[in-house]
């Protein structure tokens, strides 16, 4: 995967790390720059303070081709995600001209308050990102793309976003589990198998369900030849003690 774009995403907001609010954003991007073909190499956590963001901001989008940020860009105190990119980029955040005219046209212009049109302010040379729920759009600058935090307002973005993101080679996972395995009794040989397979990422994961417990093999990568022979040696490795291997993730 060393010629697929790599990826990062910023999580913003006091609310994770409270444990208020669990994070479903990251499991569907990760999937989605997948079937782009992005490595996915980051994901870290910041708090609602402005040299924290403005920090990751700068450190993530010279680490990686591209950054995806979620969260901070409502109407309220808080959301500072938007003025933070602008000092990130040391650009000045003004109003975007055509954002503000429609966050005006479908509020109107007694309920399009001062909190309301922070949302229509960008850093300067940014380009939204419109969405199909919400008016207020999240923006682009550079290789830093940045969302809303809410789910569906996020994917609606992303939907538009992904139209105009680089494309690589598609990443694919391959799974397998055996009930009752323990991962020592397989340490051993599955390292065997990532030696063989040094193109792909494998691991091991263990599971707990109240039918019972084991551990699920999956190989990830680019190649599909190789993908297949290595979850081939996966299955012969649960084979080996004495358990019948089932293909694919273990039901939750």
């Amino acid at each position: 995967m060393a010629d697929n774009p790599t990826a990062a995403i910023l999580i913003i907001g006091n609310e994770i790390l409270s444990g208020r609010t669990q994070d479903v954003n990251v499991k569907f991007i990760a999937e989605r720059l997948a079937a782009l073909g992005h490595k996915l190499e980051e994901v870290r956590v910041v708090p609602d303070v402005p040299a924290r963001i403005i920090r990751a901001v700068n450190e993530l989008r010279a680490a990686y081709d591209n950054l995806f940020t979620t969260g901070g860009i409502g109407p309220t105190h808080d959301d500072i995600t938007s003025e933070c990119v602008a000092e990130a980029f040391g650009v000045p955040w003004q109003k975007h001209q055509a954002t503000w005219d429609a966050l005006e046209r479908h509020l109107g212009a007694e309920n399009f308050n001062a909190a309301r049109q922070r949302m229509a302010m960008m850093p300067r040379g940014a380009v939204p990102i419109p969405n199909a729920i919400s008016i207020a759009p999240g923006f682009s600058i550079g290789n830093v793309h940045v969302m809303a935090g809410v789910p569906k307002i996020m994917q609606s973005m992303f939907g538009t976003l992904e139209q105009k993101l680089g494309r690589g080679t598609p990443i694919s996972m391959r799974a397998v589990h055996g009930l009752r395995i323990k991962e020592g009794s397989i340490a051993a040989g599955l390292g065997a198998i990532q030696q063989r397979f040094p193109m792909l990422d494998l691991g091991s994961y263990p599971f707990y369900r109240e039918s019972g417990g084991g551990v699920a093999i999956v190989a990830k990568g680019t190649d599909a030849a190789a993908l297949d022979a290595a979850i081939a040696e996966a299955e012969l490795l649960i084979v080996s003690q004495g358990i019948t291997p089932v293909r694919g993730e273990p039901a939750i």
